[in-house]
């Protein structure tokens, strides 16, 4: 049973496969992936950016620190100088307190710049690829459209295509449909010379037809009699003397 199971699911996939692959259109794939690449290519530019600007406000807090550093010592030296030493050694503290700040934020900055410099090196390696990618979609869709028209002329030429198929079947009602109406005016033709069928085209009823015609036949008796009459009062052909 599980094997059967597998070879149904193997069909399954198999023909989804083939629908897909009927389904596809390699250009708006190709065009597809270089967009999502793209995409890629951008969410890594706002990441440079974004560490960027993290690193410049470390560095804006830092000069801020050092400035205070600065105005600590000076304080410190104008307590001591006043004998208020007490007061020196909080300006001194607050001073050292903040050295360790910066000691921190320079860690942090120069951990930043690394993260930074590996972020520019992924963009490069990952805009040469999208421009690689770029140019080779377009040869590729290119060479597709060019078989595409191939295909297509290949097919208008010897008649396989669909269009073409449609074609040949709409000649071919068309023939049968003729060869059916000129076999019908045949047949009318045919019932009218024999009278089967009156012509209503013509001003002669059927009486004027048949009377017309037994004129026609003792015409044609009278004529024969006549010659009848004459090869009897003549010469005889040599084939008929006895």
């Amino acid at each position: 049973m599980p094997g059967l199971m597998s070879r149904a699911s193997l069909v399954v996939k198999s023909k989804f496969s083939k629908m897909l692959d009927r389904a596809e259109n390699p250009t708006e794939t190709l065009d597809y992936s270089y967009e999502k690449q793209l995409e890629l290519l951008q969410n890594v530019k706002r990441g440079v950016a974004d560490v960027v600007t993290s690193k410049k406000r470390l560095q804006m807090q830092t000069d801020k620190l050092e400035q205070s550093v600065v105005t600590l010592e000076q304080q410190a030296r104008q307590a001591l100088a006043a004998g208020r030493e007490d007061l020196a050694r909080q300006a001194l503290e607050r001073k050292s307190a903040v050295q360790q700040q910066l000691v921190d934020l320079d860690q942090q900055i120069k951990g930043l710049e690394q993260q930074q410099e590996k972020l520019v090196a992924s963009e490069k390696q990952l805009q040469t690829k999208v421009e690689a990618f770029r140019s080779q979609k377009e040869v590729i869709k290119a060479q597709y459209s060019a078989a595409e028209a191939q295909v297509r002329i290949g097919e208008a030429a010897s008649g396989i295509g669909e269009q073409m198929a449609d074609t040949g079947l709409a000649i071919q009602r068309a023939k049968d449909k003729t060869e059916q109406m000129q076999a019908r005016a045949a047949a009318v033709d045919e019932l009218v010379e024999s009278g089967a069928l009156e012509d209503f085209t013509s001003d002669k009823t059927q009486l004027d037809r048949e009377l017309a015609e037994l004129a026609s036949q003792s015409q044609v008796d009278q004529e024969l009699a006549k010659m009848k009459s004459e090869l009897g009062a003549g010469e005889q052909p040599k084939e008929l003397e006895k």
